[in-house]
């Protein structure tokens, strides 16, 4: 399986040498994703200011590309995942306020952020419609929520049929992660005022290849 998701929801009911190893993983084995993925990145954060939310940091690969003035908070639910981007943000030089939770319920005051930024996270939370609301609820009027994710493959596709077919195997052994899930689609049905996006494939695993990358906008 590939080692290239962050989780905003599920760790939660995993036991602690499973959350120990899955933090582990994602520190030691998203360094060839992470090289191919930079300049994506760096092009869709490039607009981040002020006061910026991250839902699942995971251990903290997002950090580098983020100007040093931002207020950054992390809602992180997996604990063994902290120290890792404790040290990310000192390596860094950023002062961060990391916080344990969930993405679906944010403790995190309503219209606060100017930004909400998500990657490789919407494929594992339990309830991606309740966590678009709190998104929403927690940007100001007018903020951008910033998702790269991976997605199901075409409809119809050889690739959709395998994607669907391994689904249980690899919620079991990615901790909760939806390989079909169509994110795209919860992003367009959400209350956003406009949802910019592309689709890409990423040179992983064919499962997890199908990405979205782009930024929604709460109404003004």
């Amino acid at each position: 399986m590939a080692k290239i998701h962050t989780v905003a929801s599920n760790t939660k009911g995993s036991p602690d040498w499973y959350k120990r190893l899955f933090a582990w993983m994602m520190a030691h084995g998203n360094a060839k994703y992470e090289e191919e993925i930079a300049d994506r990145k760096r092009a869709l954060f490039a607009q981040l200011h002020s006061n910026v939310l991250e839902i699942g940091p995971g251990t903290g690969p997002n950090l580098s590309y983020y100007p040093s003035d931002i207020h950054w908070i992390g809602i992180e639910p997996n604990p063994f995942m902290h120290p890792y981007i404790q040290q990310e943000a000192e390596r860094l030089g950023l002062d961060i306020d990391l916080r344990s939770g969930t993405a679906e319920h944010l403790e995190v005051e309503d219209n606060s952020m100017d930004a909400v930024v998500s990657t490789l996270v919407l494929c594992s939370v339990n309830n991606l419609a309740a966590v678009l609301q709190e998104v929403i609820r927690v940007l100001k009027p007018g903020g951008h929520f910033f998702f790269l994710e991976h997605v199901a493959a075409p409809q119809g596709t050889m690739l959709r049929r395998i994607q669907h077919g391994i689904k249980p195997l690899w919620k079991t052994l990615g901790d909760g992660c939806h390989p079909d899930r169509e994110t795209w689609l919860a992003l367009e049905n959400a209350r956003f005022e406009q949802v910019d996006y592309q689709h890409f494939r990423a040179n992983l695993p064919a499962i997890v290849s199908p990405q979205i990358i782009g930024i929604a906008v709460k109404k003004g």
